[in-house]
């Protein structure tokens, strides 16, 4: 699989905000490390549908357990917690799952 993360962040972003989050996971210190929350909404909506794998229109939990690996494959699988806080992060709605306003409201937060 190649990377599509790379087409709209910088890959040593990218590997700094996964170092940063190699033993937990801070998502506001990832999107800014990793430069996500310096994007544009045209941007962050391209991110949000490589995140969106199954094409739902939403990212749900199976998808925020392995939001990692979007950025690099060989990343981690988020934690059950790691997972929760992230989903309660940008489910501004409380429908359990992240719609493209709710990630880019999240991403720039």
């Amino acid at each position: 699989m190649s990377n599509q993360m790379t087409t709209i962040l910088n890959s040593g972003d990218i590997e700094k905000a996964l170092a940063q989050n190699a033993a937990s996971f801070d998502h506001k210190l990832f999107f800014s490390l990793s430069g996500l929350n310096k994007k544009t909404t045209d941007d962050l909506t391209k991110v949000f549908s490589i995140l969106d794998q199954d094409g739902s229109g939403f990212i749900e939990e199976d998808e925020l357990r392995r939001f990692l690996q979007n950025f690099s494959p060989n990343a981690r699988v988020l934690s059950d917690q790691e997972t929760t806080a992230l989903l309660q992060a940008g489910d501004t709605d409380h429908d359990g799952k992240i719609g493209v306003d709710e990630f880019r409201t999240m991403v720039k937060a």
